[in-house]
């Protein structure tokens, strides 16, 4: 299962894993675009509304996981939205959005997705944090504090879930070319490789996270941001 895959990485994500033989539920609360890229799919891949705020539809997502495809081994918690002011100036309701999504809508699908993936035999929830869940950046408080979270959420589950043998790990991208950059330009120049990620290298991150090549990882963080997070280098 993969939410926010509508579109941008997300829909990368769900691509890759059905290219590589995987069967994907693909949830978000954009229906139409949703709906559209899992006909696109094929017979491996069913779209489910899921607002991720939403305990509930978290409950019905993972049964109809499981009416689809009869099991549940692979979460993927890649929804979110950011929202930019300074801290002095950011709305409350921006905050409690923020949080509401990238945070506790995580903590939601492990809690909701738990029973299933215990019932896998061998499972994997891969949180979709950022390269702000490594460092801090300025106007985007309520991202950075839940993307943050998100790597100690991350780490408390990977101990709570690991004696039944459910692999939980973080991926950091940085900047990533995705829909929303089109006709805009984001030089890196302060990144060791000089150059914005493209979607499919993030989601052959996601892709061995989720298989069996990953088995004995947990509770880390596993990034892809051009060497961002190493330190700055002269342009």
């Amino acid at each position: 299962m993969v939410t926010g895959a509508a579109r941008g990485l997300g829909a990368s994500f769900a691509r890759m894993l059905v290219s590589e033989g995987a069967s994907v539920i693909l949830t978000d609360v954009l229906d139409e675009i949703g709906t559209e890229l899992a006909a696109s799919l094929g017979d491996r891949a069913r779209y489910v509304h899921l607002d991720v705020r939403d305990y509930e539809e978290w409950e019905r997502a993972v049964a109809e996981s499981i009416a689809a495809f009869g099991r549940l081994d692979v979460l993927v918690n890649n929804a979110g939205v950011v929202r930019s002011s300074p801290i002095d100036e950011h709305p409350t309701d921006d905050w409690k959005l923020v949080i509401d999504v990238n945070l506790t809508g995580s903590f939601y699908g492990i809690r909701a997705a738990a029973a299933a993936l215990r019932a896998s035999g061998s499972a994997s929830i891969i949180n979709v944090s950022s390269e702000a869940g490594l460092q801090g950046y300025e106007r985007i408080s309520g991202y950075n504090a839940s993307k943050f979270g998100l790597r100690g959420l991350t780490k408390s589950a990977a101990l709570d879930l690991g004696r039944h043998n459910i692999r939980v790990n973080t991926v950091h991208p940085g900047m990533t070319r995705t829909p929303l950059l089109e006709g805009r330009e984001f030089p890196q120049d302060h990144v060791a490789l000089h150059r914005v990620g493209e979607m499919d290298e993030v989601a052959r991150l996601v892709l061995f996270l989720a298989s069996d090549e990953s088995s004995f990882s947990t509770g880390s963080e596993f990034v892809a941001d051009g060497g961002e997070a190493a330190g700055l280098v002269r342009s």
